[in-house]
């Protein structure tokens, strides 16, 4: 198995509200993906929704396999049509300045690693946008 993706950021807000930010849909939409329809922090929860990339087209699909309310929340994240399949897990965790939170993927490597879209370098790069900029931004308090 390879070496787990992890992200990780400091927010200077509540445990409270970084959780609502990382699980009500309309302030999902508003950092993550627009195109999520629904969501629900319910462990058998899923969803899905099409992704344009351009030149492909990356049907999301998404379960909710753990939560632990304002603690973590675990996806089994897939894509229709691909082989392969990942594992996201959100963590908040106290700081002293704020919410700590922890985003793990594994399994990218089982995704067809031919296609650039599901290269470590570009999983890295989408997490790191998504939590150090996008979220950060969404935020829009200095991180620490």
């Amino acid at each position: 198995m390879a070496k787990p993706i992890i992200v990780k950021q400091t927010f200077n807000i509540s445990r409270d509200r970084l959780w609502e930010i990382i699980t009500e849909p309309t302030l999902m939409r508003q950092w993550f993906f627009a195109e999520i329809p629904d969501f629900k922090a319910e462990v058998g929860f899923s969803t899905r929704f099409n992704v344009d990339a351009g030149e492909r087209q990356f049907m999301h699909l998404w379960e909710i396999i753990e939560v632990e309310k304002m603690c973590s929340i675990t996806y089994d994240w897939r894509y229709e049509g691909y082989t392969g399949q990942g594992i996201v897990k959100f963590e908040l965790e106290d700081s002293n300045n704020g919410t700590l939170l922890i985003v793990t993927s594994t399994g990218m490597e089982s995704f067809p690693q031919e296609m650039p879209e599901f290269s470590r370098v570009s999983c890295e790069g989408g997490w790191k946008y998504f939590i150090n900029e996008k979220l950060v931004g969404y935020v829009g308090i200095e991180t620490i």
